[in-house]
């Protein structure tokens, strides 16, 4: 798609929402899961700007710093696998071996590159055999900063005149601190700067860790959301366990500090088939409930979802439509435009 085309697109998505809306006045929120992940490689301004002109609400960054303090996204800070940076020889000696939230793993990390650095490398597909349509677009993109991002949300919104809001997590957040590169200064200063840190600002910050979500309730008004996953806890050990934080007791606690969770699809529809009763306990909690992440290929759907082989894809928008039955109040997806027809061919949720 042409920057042209692009722009065309952006202008035709107003008019499917304003429908959309008189018929689902309680729709979930469509979150861009690092972009249009699905179709372009993640995390670069060609999978952002591909998901805003499909009818995304929201667009995601994960944010990790550079040697030189400035927060760009990525999905972690190893890019070995999302970046060229394993061709270019004047960056040989800078591959490592580090342990990251108890992983060991070796390769190359941003907090050993400046941003000047990092831009010399190219994106690249970070699940090539599954989406291997992407890597036509492999050495097409840079890595983004932040900055980037939020000036391309906001282009956006005056283009569209629909508000196209940014989700950035809070990527290792106890390892980044342990390191001097502390994120969440870097991240509220950005946002202050862009004048979006109200509670009522197009922004969500999410993180797998607890305290620095504590910490930034004290300092800042943007709505903050508690990630878990369907096993263990989380990093800094604050919690047991994710397991313990979505029981009706732990979710009162996460009530005192986040707007809602994001949980992982297997914490509401098990493989056994049989939803949990999730969605309505963090609602009794007061909790909004922002689950990840809807994917097409069969690999990555709930088992009764699955058609064909795993890399194919299977019946993404019917299980969007199931989950959005349950009373969500939104959704990351890496294929937000299975998610705009999703979303408007639901029935809407009861009001909360």
């Amino acid at each position: 798609m042409t920057r042209l085309m692009l722009i065309a697109a952006l202008l035709l998505v107003p008019m499917v929402a304003s429908a959309q809306e008189t018929h689902m006045p309680n729709k979930p929120l469509l979150i861009a899961h690092r972009g249009a992940s699905g179709e372009r490689p993640e995390h670069t301004l060609l999978s952002y700007e591909l998901a805003i002109a499909q009818g995304a609400d929201f667009i995601e960054p994960d944010l990790v710093p550079t040697k030189d303090g400035v927060l760009v996204a990525r999905h972690e800070n190893n890019i070995t696998d999302t970046t060229d940076v394993a061709a270019h020889p004047e960056f040989a000696t800078r591959k490592a071996t580090k342990t990251i939230d108890g992983e060991t793993m070796t390769g190359w990390f941003t907090e050993d590159f400046t941003l000047a650095e990092l831009k010399t490398l190219r994106a690249r597909e970070r699940l090539p055999e599954l989406r291997p349509g992407n890597t036509a677009y492999d050495g097409k993109a840079e890595i983004p900063t932040f900055d980037e991002i939020i000036a391309l949300a906001k282009r956006a919104s005056k283009a569209t005149g629909r508000t196209i809001g940014i989700y950035p997590e809070t990527k290792h957040p106890s390892y980044f601190a342990s390191i001097g590169l502390p994120l969440e200064a870097r991240l509220l200063a950005k946002l202050q700067e862009a004048g979006w840190d109200s509670a009522d600002a197009p922004v969500f910050i999410q993180s797998f860790e607890v305290n620095n979500l504590i910490a930034l309730k004290q300092r800042t008004k943007v709505r903050l959301i508690q990630l878990m996953d369907a096993s263990g806890g989380p990093a800094d050990k604050a919690e047991p366990s994710y397991a313990a934080m979505a029981t009706p007791a732990g979710l009162r606690k996460v009530a005192a500090y986040a707007y809602g969770i994001g949980p992982a699809r297997a914490m509401i529809l098990p493989p056994s088939g049989t939803a949990t009763s999730l969605v309505a306990d963090a609602h009794a909690a007061g909790l909004r409930v922002h689950p990840w992440t809807f994917r097409a290929e069969n690999v990555f759907l709930s088992p009764a979802y699955r058609t064909g082989a795993p890399a194919e894809h299977g019946r993404l928008a019917e299980e969007i439509r199931y989950f959005i039955g349950l009373g969500v109040d939104g959704f990351f997806t890496d294929f937000p435009h299975i998610g705009f027809e999703a979303r408007a061919a639901a029935a809407p949720a009861p009001a909360q």
